[in-house]
């Protein structure tokens, strides 16, 4: 006997383990089991002695499926009741359960015995079916059955006996035998209603052959022997088989309208959740019974520009006005999201919006960094509305301005404090002169000036002096940006100079001493604008080293070459000296100066150090969702990771909306993003053949911006369509709408098919939730 507790302790023993350890047990020849269960499935099934032999099972406190899908030569005993679904897919073994069972006890059995020696659950033997192949399957039952029994039987014999069920109306349940189409059931006791294609007969001598042959076996089984005279007073048993296919009676097919009349809707099964006006509709119809509706939707969707830009300028709008003639509107709806359209956008931004403009895909992208110099001499007014909030925002570089420049507008009082005598982060401080026009910087500075922004510079902020601020506003932001040079740890580190103190000192005007043949540590943008410091300071050679590709701008590594510089990769460094660098294999290149230039850190030490804030590797600080680090402080730009200076504007413009609905109580919500627009949905074909040209200016660029997900009032739409439907809707401050007549409309997607910029959508008609709406008005 294989004897198995399946709880020791507090440790239960699970189904799957289970499982494992009776099939181990049948392959090394057990077939005595004895299982104490605490509820575990699929007891005794599938399983097959490897000689043959009859497997026994003993089985208490048994869970769901004992016996599912048993085979041949498995005999299972249950001690008491068990739950649902015993004998699943039963296949010939034999299961006597001594108490209850569950719901679908015997679903979908095809073979073999099944004993209940109480009462069986819903939808008990549903499915069950045989293959005249084999034996039929039989479910022998001592009480009574739950609702919906042997639903859709298809064959085999189900044995109900009624014993104690004297209080039930129907030993069968409600709705017993619906779909069934073969097998036998026999019942001793009362049925209340079965469909009207199953039949209710007395027993012939071939059923009570059956029941006389196996009745002893049953009440043997389920130890109730005693109840074998009781049961064998045949009378009071019946049977119920359905219809054979020839005493079906052929129904003539219902008109439809009386169909729907009488049985689809009014007393029928779907009356109390379907409602309906019993009108037939044509294929082709308008309003209510449209197979599709249009809707239009400008502005759903982000452009591929709008999208890639991590300032989130919607440039596709920006061309909407300059074709609409409204140039001041163009160039200040710029303004609204950054305050350097001309200093970044248009200077020293890599322009992601226009690797990812549709246009480019065509022939060229659409011009959108010299578009931004048209807005850098642009002024906006000052707010007029004031809140009485004061935030203070620490770091005067591009994330701390932008910030800045968000909240002042919103009526804020705001003050920036920075270290540094000048005011504008790395813009001012370490990008050359050569790539950005300080009269640009200073002009869009005095923008942020004259718009409110108070700038406190020279002002050191450490431990002390942050809490004094924190104390003197409503709510800070942290924009101190990355002052310190990142370096490995090589050999010789200590003779490196530190590429971004390098460039500071060059834009001070301080001319550093540079050695004559230099070697700068790093070939993306910061590493270009160090190589072009480093001549401009008196080098005779610079090379710039990199483990990888470089990652400057094409235009950047350009300038350099231009310069005679030289770019080497991969070089792997390991040992700096006062002759030059080594790499890891072997090459050495003379130098008299090393310059590192791969990326700087945040210095965040006047930071509260028992705040509990959470930094990555101990650097970068991490903000929950709404950009918090802590009570009322808020983070944006490179203290929260490296970036490029479009990032550190569009981090900026968050930690501004969530700061701004902090101090004003506001709930809580989400940063609104757009979602960017499926490229199938814009017709770039249209421009294909419409659009060539050469390259304007970039305010004229317009005819060629594929405004994509926007509307650019072409009006194809309006032309196009078939039945008149679409109207254009102006309004008195110039914007308007395209509408459709849903009385008009016949749903046939044209305004969507020509549209080029995948503004209109065409999808099926959710006709019952109108119908509803309809039905709910009356």
């Amino acid at each position: 006997m294989f004897k198995i507790e399946t709880i020791k302790g507090h440790e239960r023993m699970s189904t799957q383990d289970l499982l494992l350890a009776i099939g181990e047990a049948v392959q090394n020849g057990e077939t005595e089991f004895d299982i104490a269960a605490s509820g575990q499935h699929d007891i005794g099934g599938p399983l097959w002695h490897p000689e043959g032999k009859t497997l026994h099972f003993h089985v208490t406190n048994a869970g769901q499926r004992v016996g599912s899908m048993c085979l041949p030569n498995t005999e299972i005993i249950v001690d008491g009741s068990t739950s649902a679904d015993v004998g699943w897919l039963n296949a010939g073994g034999i299961i006597t359960v001594k108490g209850d069972a569950g719901d679908t006890a015997g679903h979908c059995s095809a073979g073999g015995r099944i004993y209940i020696g109480g009462r069986a659950g819903t939808r008990t033997g549903s499915l069950m079916k045989h293959d005249p192949l084999y034996e039929e399957p039989e479910l022998w039952i001592l009480k009574n059955v739950g609702s919906f029994s042997f639903e859709f039987m298809g064959g085999g014999r189900a044995v109900v006996c009624g014993y104690d069920s004297e209080k039930f109306e129907s030993v069968l349940g409600q709705r017993a035998c619906v779909g069934m189409v073969g097998g036998l059931v026999y019942v001793r006791g009362p049925i209340s209603t079965y469909p009207a294609d199953i039949k209710c007969l007395a027993l012939d001598e071939e059923d009570v052959a059956f029941l006389e042959g196996g009745m002893g076996d049953f009440l043997t089984a389920i130890d109730k022997p005693e109840l074998r005279a009781e049961f064998s007073d045949w009378k009071q048993w019946k049977k119920l088989c359905p219809l054979t296919f020839e005493e079906k009676k052929p129904k003539a097919a219902p008109k439809l309208k009386e169909f729907r009349l009488n049985e689809w809707i009014k007393g029928g099964i779907f009356s109390d959740v379907a409602m309906d006006d019993f009108e037939v509709k044509n294929t082709v119809n308008t309003g209510l019974y449209r197979l599709q509706v249009p809707s239009w939707d400008n502005a759903k969707f982000a452009a591929p520009c709008e999208f890639n830009c991590p300032t989130g300028i919607p440039t596709q709008r920006r061309y909407d006005l300059l074709r609409e003639g409204k140039l001041g509107e163009a160039y200040k709806l710029v303004l609204e999201y950054t305050p350097f359209p001309g200093s970044v956008c248009g200077s020293v931004c890599p322009n992601p919006c226009m690797d990812g403009c549709t246009r480019g895909k065509i022939d060229e992208a659409v011009q959108i960094g010299e578009l931004g110099f048209k807005s850098a001499y642009t002024k906006l007014e000052p707010p007029t509305i004031r809140t009485g909030k004061k935030i203070g925002i620490i770091g005067g570089g591009v994330a701390g301005l932008s910030a800045a420049w968000q909240l002042i507008r919103k009526g804020h009082e705001v003050t920036v404090y920075d270290d540094a005598e000048h005011i504008g982060g790395k813009l001012e401080q370490v990008i050359p002169r050569g790539r950005l026009s300080h009269e640009l910087l200073e002009t869009e500075l005095k923008h942020i000036e004259d718009m409110g922004v108070k700038f406190v510079t020279s002002c050191k902020v450490d431990y002390v002096k942050f809490n004094k601020i924190r104390e003197q506003h409503d709510a800070i932001i942290v924009a101190t940006g990355g002052h310190e040079s990142r370096f490995f740890n090589w050999e010789g580190k200590e003779k490196l100079t530190m590429g971004i103190d390098f460039l500071k000192q060059v834009n001070r005007g301080e001319h550093p001493a540079v050695g004559r043949h230099v070697v700068v540590i790093g070939c993306g943008n910061s590493g270009m604008d160090t190589v072009v410091g480093a001549y401009q300071m008196g080098a005779e050679s610079v090379v710039a080293i990199d483990v990888q590709k470089p990652a400057a701008f094409a235009r950047e590594i350009r300038h350099v070459e231009e310069l005679g510089g030289k770019l080497i990769w991969p070089f792997m460094t390991t040992k700096i000296t006062d002759a030059g660098i080594y790499a890891d294999d072997g090459r050495f290149i003379e130098a008299d100066q090393i310059i590192v230039s791969i990326g700087e850190a945040p210095v965040l030490d006047y930071l509260p150090k028992d705040a509990g804030i959470q930094k990555f590797r101990d650097t970068w600080l991490v903000p929950d969702k709404e950009k918090a680090i802590m009570e009322g402080v808020f983070a944006a730009g490179d203290v929260i990771k490296p970036g490029r200076l479009t990032d550190a504007i569009g981090d900026a413009i968050k930690a501004a909306f969530y700061a701004d609905a902090y101090v004003m109580g506001r709930e809580k919500k989400a940063f609104p993003q757009k979602e960017q627009i499926p490229a199938e949905r814009i017709s770039r074909a249209y421009f294909e053949k419409c659009h060539h040209c050469s390259l304007p200016d970039a305010s004229e660029d317009y005819n060629r911006c594929v405004s994509c997900g926007t509307c650019r009032d072409c009006k194809m739409c309006l032309e196009s369509c078939p039945e008149k439907a679409i109207s254009r809707v102006a309004y008195e401050d110039g914007s308007y709408e395209y509408v459709s007549d849903s009385e008009r409309c016949i749903g046939c997607g044209i305004c969507a098919g020509v549209c080029p910029c995948g503004v209109w959508t065409i999808e099926d008609n959710p006709e019952p939730i109108q119908m509803y709406r309809t039905y709910d008005k009356k």
